[in-house]
């Protein structure tokens, strides 16, 4: 049986560690006596480890993928350096999961434009599998990713390989400054998407990355004239506590935890501008 009390952390197992750019590791993990909680995409999850404490993560992993959880961490602080130093085998907690996750059935029958930055392919990571592990449920299917640098690229293998085979599926990478080794686009991501000029037609667009970026990112697709409610981003970057109770998450009468942190920029414009 699963474990589904959020409050209530299971003993879970590190599986095993990928290392994706030189501060960013995806970790399996795997259950230790008691069944991981079930997940929608886009939802997150807290992750500890004794003594240095425990942090709140988007789970990049998609529910289709049975057997194991995935979280890629970016070492920035005391938790994530203490992750960061473990090998497979270790015992960690967790405790989740947390927030409303991605209205797929919203999505089903729609074209899709996903837009990430840096480590915040996490959650659309998720989102994606699931699409494509449910093809038949979805329109065509454009991914823009970016990152500060050509090996700040996460996901490699899915980006090159898994992703461009799929069908009706098409990659599109940029970065913010040009090397030696990276022959492709080079600049921010919300003017890539202008570059690029998607038809909204038809189309629903998921952001996430930087609040920087996903500001921008929301002024480029309204300027290409999409719609506010076909517009869907995340706020898991103002969670803590994942349960209402710290009170740094709200905006307004909300709380990110509670009530996102996935939301329509229709719905965000009814909110205070405090995101």
């Amino acid at each position: 049986m699963a474990c589904n009390n959020p409050l209530l952390p299971v003993s879970a197992i590190v599986e095993d560690v990928f290392s994706e750019t030189p501060d960013v590791k995806t970790f399996r993990v795997v259950a230790d006596k008691i069944e991981l909680f079930d997940y929608k995409p886009g939802q997150c999850a807290m992750v500890s480890l004794f003594p240095a404490g425990e942090a709140l993560f988007s789970i990049t992993s998609s529910p289709t993928r049975k057997g194991f959880i995935e979280f890629s961490i970016k070492e920035t602080g005391i938790v994530t350096r203490a992750l960061h130093g473990i090998t497979p085998g270790t015992k960690i907690g967790v405790r989740g999961p947390y927030g409303n996750g991605f209205p797929t059935d919203f999505l089903k029958g729609k074209d899709l434009l996903f837009i990430g930055g840096g480590i915040a392919l996490a959650p659309l990571r998720s989102l994606i599998n699931y699409c494509l592990d449910n093809r038949d449920d979805y329109g065509k299917i454009d991914i823009v990713y970016g990152a500060r640098s050509s090996k700040d690229l996460v996901q490699r293998v899915e980006l090159f390989e898994n992703w461009p085979k799929a069908r009706d599926t098409s990659v599109h990478l940029t970065v913010d400054v040009k090397s030696d080794d990276w022959d492709g686009n080079v600049g921010f991501v919300p003017a890539f998407v202008e570059q690029l000029n998607p038809s909204p037609v038809g189309k629903v667009t998921i952001t996430c990355g930087p609040p920087i970026m996903i500001k921008f990112v929301l002024q480029s697709l309204a300027k290409m004239n999409y719609q506010p409610e076909n517009i869907i981003t995340t706020l898991e970057m103002k969670m803590k506590c994942g349960v209402g109770k710290c009170g740094r998450c709200n905006i307004g009468d909300k709380y990110v935890c509670k009530s996102g942190p996935v939301f329509s920029l229709a719905e965000l414009q009814q909110m205070p501008n405090e995101f």
